[in-house]
């Protein structure tokens, strides 16, 4: 047996099982700390306090205690100085090139306008200028909220890990659902719609979750596994679904925004899945190497692609 395998406590646990460890404690470091808000007039009214600030106050302090915080404990005890590293410098790769911002910031909001005239009928009404203008600044403090305190977790962390050890579909399912399962104990409050909302609200999320999931990992790999790609995707959904959707598509209720959203989800990563065979842009490479091919280099010259 290797010096891991001898070692006990706490410590010889996460060393032994890292990807077990941060799923566990990215939960209950959440979940721990969300019990206030969700036991408060924010949710279940149980204790007779009401965040003023509500889902910011109530949702991100568990927020940064979990993925991103279980993330730095695992990686600091399994890898070290040269861990830590590794794990934040993904977080500075943001030398990729032109199209992949276009797709974040760009395509995926009209991807989700097609979702919302599929689900309004093609009733349609243009954003305010309010709504317009409030878009960059929700962007940019999404990425330090939302993005900052789960990407690093779940996409820095996880992914890479779990796509050495079962590969890129297989990872896809286990992280999906895992995500989704993060997020639970938030639909007994007013994030998720309670108490408004039936079981039909969380279940549609978590087909959101699985399918985006799929979308989020191909972006991470064909960008070199740039984290703020992969959170720039992820909170472009959020700020548009948050600021612009009803807007522009008031017809639509909110469960049928649920609904449309895990549907075109689905769709999206059916699509992903076709185009890569699969592969969602993985190419094994020996530990700390990133594909160069989606580098911007220093005299902006782009070199050609490796293959989808």
């Amino acid at each position: 047996m290797n010096e891991v395998t001898h070692q006990r406590g706490i410590k010889g646990v996460i060393r032994r099982h890292p990807l077990l460890s941060f799923f566990v404690l990215a939960n209950a470091l959440s979940w721990i700390a969300w019990i206030p808000y969700i036991l408060s007039n924010n949710g279940l009214g149980v204790w007779d306090y009401t965040f003023e600030l509500g889902m910011i106050a109530g949702v991100l302090p568990g927020a940064y205690l979990g993925p991103i915080t279980s993330a730095l404990i695992v990686t600091g005890v399994t890898g070290g100085v040269a861990g830590l590293r590794q794990w934040g410098a993904r977080l500075w790769r943001w030398r990729v090139r032109w199209h992949w911002y276009a797709i974040a910031v760009l395509g995926i909001p009209a991807a989700l306008i097609l979702t919302g005239l599929a689900a309004s009928g093609g009733q349609v009404m243009p954003p305010s200028l309010t709504a317009l203008a409030a878009y960059l600044p929700m962007l940019i403090l999404q990425m330090v909220t939302t993005g900052l305190a789960e990407e690093p977790g779940w996409r820095d962390f996880a992914l890479p890990r779990l796509q050495e050890k079962f590969g890129p579909m297989r990872s896809a399912i286990i992280l999906g659902p895992m995500w989704a399962l993060w997020h639970m104990p938030l639909f007994l409050t007013e994030w998720g719609g309670y108490p408004e909302a039936d079981w039909t609200r969380p279940a549609s999320f978590a087909v959101f979750c699985i399918g985006f999931n799929v979308v989020m990992a191909w972006i991470f790999n064909r960008t070199g596994q740039s984290l703020p790609l992969a959170m720039l995707a992820h909170v472009s959904v959020n700020t548009f679904m948050s600021g612009v959707f009803s807007e522009m598509f008031p017809t639509v209720s909110e469960d049928g925004t649920h609904y449309a959203l895990a549907v075109s989800s689905v769709i999206a990563a059916v699509i992903v899945i076709a185009a890569t065979r699969g592969r969602l842009g993985y190419v094994k490479k020996p530990s700390g190497e990133i594909d160069e091919s989606v580098l911007v280099r220093p005299d902006n010259r782009l070199k050609a692609g490796a293959n989808t």
